[in-house]
């Protein structure tokens, strides 16, 4: 009989193919533990291939949780679904990050069958959201404008007072609604205390990354001062900026650092107000900041309306 060609496509080559691709590629077996990390899955989550093979996906590694902030891993993981059900399962989910904070990304995770059509495991493609190219744009046009925060690479107070002031022109003139929400991080005097200014600011720069891919692309969010954010969240009434601040909360709360041997959790209190014709942009970030201090009178790492 005469011997078959050897196929030159070996899984070496495959490797280096995924490894090619600029979307995030990951394996997982039939008990959800990494067998194959791609070099774009590294680059999107921080996580190097030797940090996450051999791992539960719910290993504390990406954590997705869906648009409310929930998290996905315990009931209604997307690779598990696909296993269960035998089909491509898509989404739009939020992955932490290693340094924590959360990015959002479409997935598409797949079954994977063995020769005989038996689930063998799954596996996921993810790729940034396309609000993060816009984002990178905005981040340069900022940069040339001297209107951006260099720590946390978000618009700046000058840069907020100027949104402010153009969005209640358009509330005054045309009667288009935005909301405001005014965040402070709790207990950050603490851990600059603590841990050291080093470290306070990645506690600024999670908190700042995590809040602003939590918000849609029509939304703004620039750091007022210290460890205080404010965001302006366009086309929204009091339900739906309820709904905006809350899942900035949970994401928020979602996040943690490694620092030494422990993991921190990092919180924010909340101030949520829907503009008033009437106002000024001095009067609503007032009534916003007295929203806030709500929270932190009533315990830290909640909202109020």
């Amino acid at each position: 009989m005469k011997e078959r060609a050897r196929s030159p496509l070996t899984d070496r080559f495959y490797r280096k193919l995924l490894d090619s691709l600029y979307e995030g590629v990951y394996f997982v077996d039939r008990d959800r533990t990494i067998r194959y990390w791609n070099d774009a899955a590294s680059q999107m989550t921080g996580y190097r291939r030797g940090e996450v093979l051999g791992k539960h996906c719910w290993d504390n590694v990406l954590m997705h949780a869906n648009s409310r902030g929930d998290s996905l891993c315990a009931d209604q993981c997307l690779l598990e679904g696909a296993m269960e059900q035998g089909r491509t399962i898509e989404g739009q989910v939020f992955l932490r990050h290693r340094d924590g904070h959360h990015v959002p990304v479409l997935v598409r995770t797949t079954p994977m069958l063995d020769e005989r059509g038996k689930v063998v495991g799954a596996v996921q493609i993810f790729s940034e959201n396309t609000s993060t190219a816009d984002l990178g744009r905005k981040v340069r046009e900022l940069e040339r404008m001297a209107l951006l925060d260099p720590l946390t690479k978000l618009g700046n107070r000058r840069y907020g007072e100027m949104i402010l002031s153009g969005k209640l022109t358009e509330l005054k003139r045309y009667g288009w609604p935005f909301g405001v929400l005014f965040m402070d991080i709790d207990k950050f005097k603490a851990v600059n205390d603590t841990y050291g200014h080093d470290t306070g600011d990645r506690v600024l720069r999670l908190a700042a990354a995590t809040i602003r891919n939590g918000l849609r692309s029509s939304d703004v969010v620039v750091r007022w001062g210290g460890e205080e954010f404010v965001a302006i969240v366009a086309s929204v009434d009091e339900e739906k900026l309820l709904h905006v601040g809350e899942k900035i909360r949970i994401l928020v709360e979602r996040s943690s650092m490694t620092l030494g041997n422990e993991t921190r959790n990092v919180t924010i209190s909340i101030g949520a107000t829907l503009a008033r014709k009437r106002d000024s942009a001095a009067s609503i970030i007032k009534r916003a900041d007295a929203l806030m201090y709500q929270s932190k009178k009533k315990g830290r790492n909640r909202l109020s309306m």
